[in-house]
């Protein structure tokens, strides 16, 4: 049996694919605007960020003319009301590429992102940003 996604499911997917263009583009205001005026980014690696301005100023700081991240998304469906986006991110810095396989867990008050919570390997995206030796075979 196929499922077809409700109007507010297609809504939230929605969101999330102008967040990726957003992020590729290095528009960091769409990206922040996105987010309820008190949400929350959390990469669970890190201390989260509260606040549609203060989770705009962390992510501004990612972006450079060197630097471009494409967020390829896998899979992407609500359960019980709440995103799940399983993406790899790709990651090129000065002409070198790498790859950090994440699943965002997404969270919406309305129309706007109330908490992303992201789970990735925190070792596997220090490398993958170059941060950190590559892993030999």
């Amino acid at each position: 049996m196929v499922m077809t996604p409700s109007d507010e499911d297609q809504r939230k997917m929605t969101a999330f694919r102008t967040m990726a263009r957003a992020w590729h583009e290095q528009d960091w205001r769409t990206c922040a605007d996105l987010f309820a005026v008190d949400g929350v980014l959390h990469s669970k690696m890190l201390e989260p960020v509260e606040g549609r301005q203060a989770i705009f100023d962390r992510i501004s700081r990612l972006g450079g003319d060197h630097k471009r991240v494409t967020i390829h998304i896998h899979r992407m469906g609500v359960i019980d009301g709440v995103l799940f986006v399983e993406r790899t991110d790709e990651i090129v810095i000065h002409g070198q590429r790498g790859e950090c396989p994440a699943v965002g867990v997404i969270e919406f008050d309305g129309d706007k992102i109330a908490r992303w919570s992201d789970y990735y390997d925190r070792a596997q995206l220090e490398r993958a940003a170059g941060h950190a030796p590559r892993a030999t075979a």
